[in-house]
């Protein structure tokens, strides 16, 4: 059933309570993908993410000529692998606004021994930089033509394989055209060298450098240079079986919870603590140092607050999991003291400028904000109630200030916030709004 727009967050009256279970990740499953239709063999991955993101990389491949199979009640997804070819020679790829999807896509096009392959995808995403990518596999042999404007979608991509050799890219502004060059760099006519000229998230090049491993290639941190990544050429194989991780960055949401309404959680599979591909995970370090006691095991993590809300306000650099920053950000109005984020300007760049858009919609809140080109910093006021928050499209901001609006401001039940545009969750948590009321009915049942 479709959400009301806008639509209204009912409070929590009583403590959390309940199990969560978790999407995949959206990281994951979206380089498992590409790597299970790279590989030779066929791949099924388990427990794998179901969003408008996946779907649309999944159709993609199969524009490609790659079999996908989905099974969505299963969460089972089957790969059959091309081993490195792409079966359809010409194609056209519709990426929506899917940035993961737009940048592999355009490296695992380029990489085809010949096509010719066009990616467009949402205005948002037309205007999301690619300029890093697209000049990089150019340099390796690849013929991009840009059809509007240069470094952006809709491209043209005039396939006829990467030759190898060195090549540098500036994948500051997004690490998904250095994971899309690593990834593609595998199939190349010999061994690429890869120089970065600028910093990059490391946890994200780091998982795609370990599932490239999982699939039998080979990418690796040059130990002699640090900004150097090396790629042997070669084939990848399929594991057969893989499993994803639950999603650490929808994960952040319902660890925030309890700081909201209080009580206790369980989110079975999610590591936060030791094993994990994922960067995000290290968002339950700073929900820890904001109150929340946040418990790992073999089987999960156990999240916990004692009383709803009043945790010391943390500062932090987000550089390396800034999909999380919001979620912070939007439960600031509830903690003591001045909440300060930094290491976020690459964020004005994704599906809207979320550095802005946070500050404007805390605002309206009544919140006290200082906003910088790579900062935050939230000074708690008394919250305004009646406000519609915004969401500019961008699924992180409807999931995040959902949260917020689970805190019993007026101590009797009555929401007081609402959420526009509430289905764009749908691009990575389509459950999103049924799992938190499913966790509120059950608060209420204790």
């Amino acid at each position: 059933m479709p959400l009301k727009d806008p639509l209204s967050i009912t409070p929590f009256t009583r403590p959390a309570r309940g199990t969560v279970v978790l999407p995949g990740s959206k990281s994951i499953t979206n380089r498992a993908l590409l790597l299970g239709a790279l590989a030779d063999g066929t791949t099924l991955l388990t427990a794998a993410l179901f969003s408008d993101d996946t779907r649309l990389m999944a159709g993609a491949l199969r524009r490609l000529g790659i079999p996908v199979e989905e099974d969505e009640p299963g969460r089972r997804i089957t790969i059959h692998g091309q081993g490195g070819r792409i079966p359809a020679e010409r194609a056209e790829l519709e990426v929506g606004l899917a940035g993961t999807a737009a940048r592999f896509l355009t490296a695992l096009c380029a990489s085809a021994p010949k096509g010719i392959y066009r990616i467009g995808g949402t205005r948002q995403m037309n205007s999301r930089p690619m300029k890093g990518l697209i000049e990089a596999l150019r340099s390796l042999g690849a013929g991009i033509n840009c059809l509007e404007k240069e470094g952006f979608l809709p491209i043209e991509v005039r396939a006829a394989g990467l030759r190898g050799g060195a090549v540098t890219i500036d994948a500051s502004e997004s690490s998904q055209m250095l994971s899309a060059l690593l990834m593609a760099s595998t199939l190349a006519g010999s061994d690429v060298s890869i120089e970065i000229s600028q910093p990059v998230r490391e946890p994200f090049v780091t998982m795609t450098a370990e599932l490239i491993r999982q699939f039998g290639g080979r990418a690796s941190a040059d130990p002699a240079v640090p900004e150097r990544f090396l790629v042997r050429a070669g084939k990848y194989r399929s594991p057969g079986l893989f499993a994803i991780e639950p999603d650490a960055s929808a994960a952040s949401y319902f660890l925030a919870l309890p700081l909201a309404a209080g009580g206790r959680l369980s989110l079975p599979g999610l590591r936060v603590d030791g094993e994990t591909l994922q960067g995000d995970a290290a968002f339950a370090g700073v929900l820890r140092k904001a109150g929340a006691e946040i418990v790992g095991s073999p089987q999960g993590v156990e999240v916990s607050v004692s009383q709803g809300g009043g945790g010391e306000a943390p500062c932090r650099d987000f550089r390396e999991f800034s999909d999380t920053f919001l979620t912070l950000a939007a439960i600031a109005p509830l903690l003591r003291g001045t909440t300060r984020i930094t290491g976020i300007a690459h964020t004005r760049k994704q599906e809207t400028d979320r550095v802005g858009g946070a500050a404007r919609e805390l605002r309206k809140l009544g919140q006290l904000v200082s906003e910088e080109e790579d900062s935050l910093e939230i000074t708690p006021r008394p919250l305004v109630a009646g406000q519609e928050i915004e969401t500019y499209g961008d699924h992180r901001f409807a999931m995040s200030f959902g949260i917020l609006g689970c805190h019993d401001l007026h101590g009797d039940g009555r929401p007081w916030l609402s959420i526009r545009n509430p289905g764009c969750c749908a691009k990575t948590f389509p459950e999103f709004f049924d799992a938190l009321e499913s966790i509120r009915r059950a608060s209420l049942a204790e």
